[in-house]
């Protein structure tokens, strides 16, 4: 059966193209033949922030926003959260299969082997300010760990792929919790390969002077689908650093201090600090129908509310928020419960909310579960990188063997000045009073 088509007519020259549409989509590379004259590049199309442009082609995950569906290599979110571990998720994304019972003891076995970190790492975190941000620390650690593997360069050999793999998923949380450590004064824990992925991370946190630190079990198995939800969502900002990284045949380590740092802003990974300081800053349920009318009236979306990708609800929210409510039946609930809760309240008696997709997404209901586990502020976006660097290694070496895939190169229009000729410094005048500053310039 042939390829359905896109014909285009180029009204400047009259001539007419007909582009082959596969899988939805058609190649960017095919715009070139629309060219005005023989010296004209053809045509480019222009998307900032590639919001309508396909980067890849991935079977890792699908994210249906106006469905409001995610599904990890076919599963739903839902049932992955409601009955998986995040190991035996991680295991799915890198894997492309859930495990038998005999691969997952396998996998786990593997990945608490690389909990432990050199201790020549352990003292160049310890070189950070006392104060330093644990994702700063989490970004500029995991940038320098090729340093210490150098069998990571042989990105071409799918057993150093898994090799890595196995590392990066095993000591980021290590990482993240000595970076925590760091920053309240206290001494690092060391890994506890008896406990459970997530309950040894809570460990490296939390333990203080008992011989033996066993975790909540709500709060390990919190911790456990709050890891689940962040594992994978397609190709976001990070991702997509990630697969430009990769695509020159960078290290992982490289791979993932990129991804971690485009995580770091609080477009991305930081939204839910933003979320909880947004709540702290409105402090009473009175003000919430105030702070919302004014963010309505600048069309501002609030932190935590809407999602630039779903427009009907975000399907991870649900399962955060009821995990909320058992995480809230065993600790103090967060001082901003209240606050929260009258924006819901508004949110969904408000049609005007409704028709533009401002629900509470994911990040306001974990925002309030971490709080109220006692993990701080400053830690959200860390929380967010460690489930997701088992996306970064699968969409990394998907990449890695995919024959459509080059070095990343995007094209841009050049709309800076014509040409011109070097002028000596000495004939060089102030700038005009009414001549505008350079847009962007520094």
């Amino acid at each position: 059966m042939p390829l359905p088509t896109l014909t285009i007519r180029d009204d400047r020259t009259g001539a007419e193209y007909v582009l082959p549409i596969e899988d939805g989509a058609i190649r960017a590379a095919d715009l070139a033949q629309i060219a005005a004259g023989p010296d004209d590049p053809g045509l480019v199309s222009y998307d900032p922030g590639l919001r309508h442009t396909a980067i890849c082609k991935s079977g890792i995950g699908e994210v249906n926003g106006a469905a409001g569906t995610l599904l990890y290599r076919g599963y739903p979110i839902e049932e992955l959260a409601a009955h998986g571990t995040y190991l035996e998720t991680a295991y799915l994304i890198v894997k492309g299969e859930l495990p038998n019972a005999a691969r997952y003891a396998t996998w786990e076995h593997n990945i608490k082997q690389h909990t432990m970190l050199h201790e020549s790492v352990k003292r160049l975190m310890e070189r950070y300010r006392y104060d330093a941000p644990p994702m700063g620390v989490l970004v500029g650690t995991m940038g320098s760990l090729s340093a210490f593997y150098p069998d990571a360069y042989d990105v071409l050999d799918v057993e150093s792929r898994r090799i890595q793999t196995r590392r990066l998923i095993g000591k980021i949380p290590t990482i993240a919790a000595f970076a925590y450590r760091r920053r309240r004064g206290l001494p690092c824990v060391y890994p506890n390969s008896d406990l459970s992925y997530t309950g040894n991370f809570l460990s490296m946190v939390f333990k203080m002077t008992e011989l033996e630190y066993r975790p909540d079990p709500v709060l390990e198995r919190a911790l456990n689908v709050l890891f689940i939800v962040y594992a994978e969502h397609a190709q976001n900002c990070a991702t997509a650093s990630a697969r430009m990284t990769g695509s020159s045949h960078a290290d992982a380590f490289a791979v993932v201090a990129s991804a971690a740092a485009a995580m770091s802003g609080p477009g991305h990974g930081g939204a839910s600090e933003l979320v909880l300081r947004m709540l702290r800053e409105i402090g009473t349920p009175d003000r919430v129908a105030g702070h919302l009318a004014a963010a309505r009236a600048a069309g501002h979306r609030p932190p935590g509310i809407g999602h630039s990708t779903y427009t009907r609800s975000d399907p991870r929210a649900a399962i955060v928020r009821s995990l909320s409510e058992e995480v809230f039946e065993v600790t103090a609930p967060p001082s901003v419960l209240p606050v929260a809760r009258e924006i819901e309240r508004v949110l969904s008696e408000d049609a005007w909310f409704a028709e533009r997709g401002w629900f509470p997404n994911v990040d306001f209901h974990a925002a309030l579960t971490y709080d109220a586990m006692g993990l701080p502020v400053e830690m959200f976006p860390v929380l967010f990188a460690i489930p997701r660097a088992a996306s970064w290694m699968a969409q990394w070496a998907e990449a890695l063997v995919d024959p459509d895939q080059v070095i990343a190169r995007p094209r841009q229009i050049y709309s800076g000045h014509a040409q011109r000729a070097y002028v000596s410094i000495s004939d060089r005048g102030d700038r005009g009073p009414g001549e505008p500053e350079i847009r962007g310039s520094l």
